[in-house]
């Protein structure tokens, strides 16, 4: 198939689709895959500030049920290690518990990648509990341990609903049990890049634990990336400049070997293929033409060219930058 199964793809042009030198030679190559990544759509229950997708509460793009039925194949029959649920606010998006019980079904790692607001939500009352059943590796958002820092970047309230939702994974094991892991995703609110996370997060741990008797099981510091939201925010600012030069000038070339992309296949809400999400973002397709995950087989794409532009400076900035966290040492 090579035409999409729905029309609601909104792609942001991509501001770096323009000709650009990387300080780095060769290409970046893929390896063999190791995470699917799949973004079910740009429905959420917050607009942050930072996100790279643009998700809010107006966005109506979705997985629908056809594009899931060919994912859920596709997974049985190339079974990959990780299956990693993004957005929006995955949770939020029909299927989403479908894609959880099919991942495991096959014995796979599955990621949820959760604002945490959304154990709020009506209709979300047993999401914790049906997590914890499954053993959902939860990674959440949670961009600082004040209240006043939250709510500047993800909107007002949304630092008590976050506690609340931590408390929730708490009280069913998460962080506790070494079985229901629970990492907290940290990134700067201006433009700055990100400290060590083995720095940090004694301050994390220390604060809510302390404030509110919370547990979580790791920190892992993103930095962001200048694209969509954050770009027009560093453009409003006057830091467009000075932020991309302080990519330029932190890039460490021990991060080129632990990049994302290299083992990571990401998946629209019309099945389209991506090296990254950010990729994904700014309608960057994997190889440089539209395709579909049900075209490929996962053993093609190795040694395969990732589709690179300037904002790739964001992800091998000092310690680097990756879904899980930094990927070298500085």
């Amino acid at each position: 198939m090579n035409a999409p199964l729905s029309p609601t793809s909104s792609a942001t042009p991509a501001s770096a689709q323009v000709t650009w030198t990387p300080p780095w030679g060769e290409p970046v190559r893929r390896d063999e895959l190791l995470t699917l990544q799949l973004n079910l759509g740009r429905f959420c229950n917050l607009a942050c500030t930072h996100c790279h997708v643009e998700a809010g509460p107006k966005r109506g793009e979705k997985m629908l049920p056809e594009v899931r039925a060919r994912v859920i194949a596709w997974m049985r029959q190339f079974r990959p290690r990780i299956v990693d649920l993004t957005g929006g606010a995955p949770e939020l998006i029909a299927g989403f518990r479908d894609l959880v019980v099919a991942a495991k079904e096959i014995g796979a790692e599955v990621i949820d990648r959760s604002n945490l607001a959304v154990l709020q939500e009506p209709g979300q009352e047993d999401l914790a509990d049906f997590m914890a059943r499954h053993r959902v590796h939860v990674v959440a958002s949670m961009p600082c341990y004040l209240q006043e820092n939250v709510d500047k970047q993800r909107g007002k309230g949304t630092y008590d609903r976050s506690i609340q939702g931590l408390r929730q994974l708490n009280a069913v094991g998460y962080g506790r049990d070494p079985d229901l892991p629970l990492h907290l995703v940290y990134n700067p609110g201006g433009a700055g890049l990100p400290p060590r996370q083995e720095d940090l997060e004694p301050d994390y741990r220390r604060r809510l634990g302390e404030d509110w008797g919370i547990v979580f099981t790791g920190l892992w510091c993103l930095a962001n990336v200048p694209i969509t939201r954050f770009r027009r925010f560093l453009e409003q600012t006057g830091k467009l400049e000075l932020y991309e030069q302080r990519l330029r000038n932190a890039y460490n070339p021990a991060t080129l070997a632990g990049l994302m992309c290299r083992t990571t296949l990401s998946v629209d809400h019309d099945g389209r293929l991506f090296d990254c999400d950010f990729n994904l973002a700014q309608d960057l397709p994997l190889g440089g033409a539209a395709r579909y995950l049900w075209d490929v087989e996962p053993g093609q794409l190795v040694g395969a060219p990732v589709a690179m532009a300037a904002h790739c400076l964001a992800c091998t900035a000092g310690c680097g930058s990756s879904c899980t966290g930094a990927v070298a040492v500085r």
